[in-house]
Formats: structure tokens, sequence, C-alpha cells
């Protein structure tokens, strides 16, 4: 077993706003993560496509792990064992490990929602599985994460009000016995997710609940599952004042680009998506001039790299006519590059972010970045 670094306990300082943009850090038991933070998809112990290294070397303070997929292989048991997520991977830093929820939701046809937990198949050799809140707060701290997410009920959209009601009932609920499960862990936080589909009302109950119950962070879940962006920017809206000031704030499963810089607006700190590395392996490129497929038969000739003013060599090394060719030859490389110089962009717009919020400038900053994404890269 490896020895936990010391730290004082789980923390969030607000170090300055720019309207309802915020500055801040959290503090943890493996170091501090600068806010608004984007954190990269390690739902497997892996940041696909990356070696963790890079994906330090990006900027990255934190990366994302995932209940219900380490539960399942190798098991959460199994990695305690070997000295918990962070010394299994070789990651120092923070993690923050999801509960499992939104992959029960994805599981729908084969699992069964109760008020004491969630019965599921495996969807890698069939076999059943029960997820109660006591035991998605036994794995993650089996796996020893950073941030601990309660078990939550979330709901796929359109849906109607009264499911709606009844899944943000059900996570609250879920939220007093997480919250109960977790114990006394120093250096580590617990967050509470806020349910309640698009619906005011709902959104406001459920924030007021879990301030009741008390975590270190809120989160907003159920969300960026096919509501579109204008709502869920509008459920971010009349959510975020019922959160408290001086704690973290997380909108999950979120997103694009300008998904991140709107929320930003709107008072969010922290953000996690799959799209980065996933679009990077299919062939497109998120870059301070908009996305870029490179798939396209026009960048076949195109000697420029992506950005030469970038840091990331994945970015200003490549031309885009050898990442066209690897994208169209199927070759691992161009998904690894492609990748890579997603997680990087990702990354600097955060840096950006930051330090226009520290600067008193962020408006100028959200309106001069969408000015260039519409611009585009006029080609040489």
């Amino acid at each position: 077993m490896t020895t936990e670094p010391k730290t004082a306990e789980f923390g969030f300082t607000l170090h300055t706003t720019d309207g309802a943009a915020r500055l801040g850090t959290v503090r943890t038991l493996h170091g501090d993560i600068r806010t608004p933070a984007f954190m990269p998809v390690g739902t497997v112990g892996t940041v696909k496509g990356l070696y963790l290294d890079q994906v330090e070397e990006t900027g990255a303070d934190i990366i994302l792990g995932n209940t219900y997929h380490l539960m399942l292989r190798p098991g959460a048991e199994e990695v305690a064992k070997l000295g918990g997520l962070h010394h299994f991977i070789g990651w120092k830093r923070p993690i923050l490990t999801d509960s499992g929820g939104f992959q029960i939701m994805s599981l729908s046809k084969i699992r069964k929602i109760t008020e004491q937990s969630a019965m599921f198949q495996s969807h890698i050799d069939g076999k059943k599985h029960e997820l109660s809140p006591e035991r998605a707060m036994e794995i993650q701290r089996l796996l020893g994460s950073d941030i601990q997410m309660q078990l939550d009920q979330c709901l796929e959209y359109p849906h109607t009000e009264k499911d709606a009601e009844k899944a943000m009932q059900l996570s609250l609920r879920w939220a007093d016995r997480s919250r109960k499960a977790f114990g006394r862990q120093p250096g580590r936080g617990n967050f509470g997710i806020v349910q309640g589909g698009i619906n005011e009302r709902l959104r406001r109950e459920s924030a007021e609940g879990l301030k009741s119950i008390g975590f270190e962070g809120y989160a907003i879940g159920g969300l960026a599952v096919g509501e579109g962006q204008k709502l869920m920017l509008e459920a971010i809206g009349f959510t975020e004042p019922h959160l408290p000031k001086d704690r973290p704030r997380y909108l999950m499963g979120v997103g694009t680009p300008e998904d991140i810089l709107e929320s930003v607006a709107r008072g969010i700190d922290m953000f996690d998506c799959v799209m980065p590395t996933r679009s990077g392996r299919h062939g497109q490129a998120f870059t301070r001039f908009g996305k870029i497929n490179l798939r396209n038969a026009k960048h076949a000739t195109d000697n420029r790299p992506l950005d030469a003013e970038h840091p990331c060599p994945a970015l200003s090394k490549y031309s885009r006519a050898y990442l066209h060719h690897l994208i169209r030859s199927g070759e691992l490389l161009g998904m690894m590059l492609l990748s890579w110089a997603n997680i990087a962009y990702y990354q600097s717009l955060m840096q950006g972010i930051r330090q226009a919020i520290s600067e008193g400038r962020f408006e100028e900053f959200r309106t001069a970045t969408k000015e260039q994404w519409k611009r585009g890269d006029v080609a040489a």
C-alpha cells in the first residue's frame, strides 16, 4: 500500500468574481484544483488515447473515474489491494469519481430501480449487480478518490414532470444515505447532485434539500441528456441562485467549448465530458479557430498544423495533411494525436478563462473567443 499525502481539510476558496464567473481553488488530499476546471474523463482508469503524463502536461489538475465501470472491472476491492486508484493508474493529482447514476440511466433495458438500490446486468458479461447509495460510497472509498459523488437517479430527456419529481425525490433520499455512508474522510469531499429536469420548482427543491443535508460541493446533474443547449442554460440559470456561494459547483457531463464558456458565465466551476477524446477518435479537432473535421478532403494537401502558436505538439507540430492521412487510414496515431490536441485545447481554454476572470475581463474574453470560433480558420 502507498502512503497518502498529508493535507489540510477539503475546502474551497473563492478568490474573485467577474459578473457570475468565479475564480477559485478546491483543496484536496492530492493537491489543488484551479477553477473553473475541466476534468478529462478517465472512465476505467485511462483517458482514452493519452498517457497520463500527457494529460498532466496539458494543464489538467484533476481527472474523472467511474464507479460503475471500475466496480465491474477490475473491481473496487482489487484496486484497493493494489494501493488505490491513484497508485494503480500512476496519477498523483486529484481524482473525482462519478457514482454510476448516469450509467444506470443508460442501462434502462437491463436495470430495475427500487427505493433501496438499482439492480442491473453488467454490459460486459450479463451478471446481476446491485448498486445502492451505501455501496456506491463504499466503492469510491475503496478507490480512494478525492471527490466522491452521491448516487442519484438521472433521467433522459424528454420526460414528464411527474417522472422528474419522482427521480428527484429518490435522489434526495439517496443523497442523505450517501452522505451518511461517506462518513469522515479527511482531505476528501462528497458532492450532492441537484436533479429535477428542466423544471425550476424541482431544481429549487432539490438544491434546498441537498443544502439541508450539507455537502462539500454541489453538482448539477441530469443535463446534456438531450434537452439542447438553450434549455440546459436556462436550467443552470434558475438552479445556480440556490447553490451555496462558498462551495464548488460542478456541471456534470458538459460539454462543448461553447457550453463551458456559457456555463462559466452562469457561475459554474467544474466540468467533465468525453467529447474531447471521443471527437478526436472520430477525426474532429477543437481549436481556437473552432471545430476542424480532419476527414474533410480539403485537408489532404494542407501543410499547416492545427495551431502553430499552441505549445502542445499535437496542435503545432503535425500537418493537417498528415492528420488527415492518419484518420482516413484508420491509424491509431491519428486518433491519439487528435485526442491529445483536444484535451490540450480544452485546458488552454480553461486557463484563458481563469486569467480573464482574474483580470476582470471575462466578458471581453467570452466575446472574443466566440467571435474567433465563428470566424474560423481562413485557409492560407
